[in-house]
């Protein structure tokens, strides 16, 4: 007999994916979830109603086919380049000052 609420573990079992994917999805709510409290529940057939209806625009995500106009892997949140030092420093940039002739 089936379970009507599985967990994120059962549900991910189930799917062949990681818990971590079915959590990114809910969060996203590409896939449907009932709270019990904190606890979270699904309904396998409601899952994958929505991943049906879901996947054409995903895997269109997935291979490339996205709007132009967003950065890329990331690139809005890496930080700029550092600027080198205007002043060297260290034992060999210190200057003629403490060197004796």
């Amino acid at each position: 007999m089936k379970k009507d609420a599985l967990t994120v573990k059962e549900l991910a079992a189930e799917l062949r994916m990681s818990p971590k994917s079915i959590q990114r999805a809910y969060r996203k709510e590409e896939i449907p979830v009932h709270w019990l409290g904190r606890m979270a529940r699904f309904n396998l057939a409601e899952v994958r109603r929505a991943m049906k209806r879901n996947g054409q625009s995903r895997m269109r995500r997935l291979n490339g086919n996205r709007r132009s106009g967003g950065a890329t892997a990331g690139a809005s949140r890496r930080r700029a380049p550092k600027s080198p030092r205007s002043v060297k420093r260290g034992r060999n940039f210190q200057g003629s000052s403490r060197r004796s002739s």
